[in-house]
């Protein structure tokens, strides 16, 4: 499942859908050259928050890191904040985007569309790691808005998970009795691969493992006794 995401969620292609989303703010007028300076202070940005935190990493320190100019940094966004909101805005799109993709075929079972939707948030979380990694761990130094967005995007994942056990429970194939608490309840269960990545590195799970055991305890949790 999926074995194509590598490239569609590269660090390439995000940013592409980035220039995109923010063509009219963006100085530079050549995609590719765009783009691939995107990459650049994208995986700078990444890496420096990752050592250092979002908040303590200055424009000096990402122009130094990307390789890039002051002046070059600003012909792409204004502050960090406009910086911060194209991380975060494309972490929250493409979430959403994915997690609303199943078939018809798969979306009819709820059953089916429940393990589906755990597959897929983890395997997007495995293809943007260091992006999943810094919505998580910068959130609670993010500024009012930006907070506001990544809290948002958490409710509607929870949402989505919660909308498949509301229709399971529906048709009886669940037997849940607090579905928007047992939704919230998962979601730590998804974000543990990405977030603590090492623990499962150092025991030897492979993503197959983790998503087929997350799979089993959820089922195990919703089905009828």
């Amino acid at each position: 499942m999926h074995r194509q995401w590598s490239s569609a969620f590269s660090t390439e292609a995000l940013c592409a859908r980035i220039l995109e989303r923010h063509r009219d703010s963006v100085r530079v007028q050549k995609p590719h050259v765009a783009v691939a300076n995107l990459v650049r202070i994208i995986e700078a940005t990444l890496k420096l928050s990752n050592r250092q935190g979002f908040h303590a990493t200055s424009l000096r320190d990402l122009a130094q890191a990307s390789g890039l100019s002051m002046g070059g940094l600003y012909s792409y966004f204004d502050n960090k904040t406009t910086l911060l909101s194209m991380i975060l805005g494309e972490v929250s799109t493409t979430v959403n985007e994915v997690l609303t993709a199943a078939s018809d075929e798969i979306a009819e079972d709820p059953g089916s569309h429940l393990k589906w939707l755990i597959e897929a948030h983890i395997r997007l979380t495995e293809a943007m790691q260091p992006w999943f990694v810094f919505a998580y761990m910068e959130a609670k130094s993010f500024p009012a808005a930006e907070r506001r967005m990544a809290i948002d995007s958490e409710a509607a994942t929870e949402e989505i998970f919660a909308a498949v056990l509301r229709r399971g429970v529906e048709r009886g194939t669940f037997a849940v009795t607090d579905i928007e608490l047992t939704a919230s309840l998962i979601k730590p269960l998804l974000q543990d691969w990405y977030v603590k990545r090492a623990k499962y590195r150092r025991r030897g799970t492979g993503i197959d493992d983790y998503i087929a055991a997350v799979s089993a305890l959820v089922e195990a949790f919703v089905r009828p006794r």
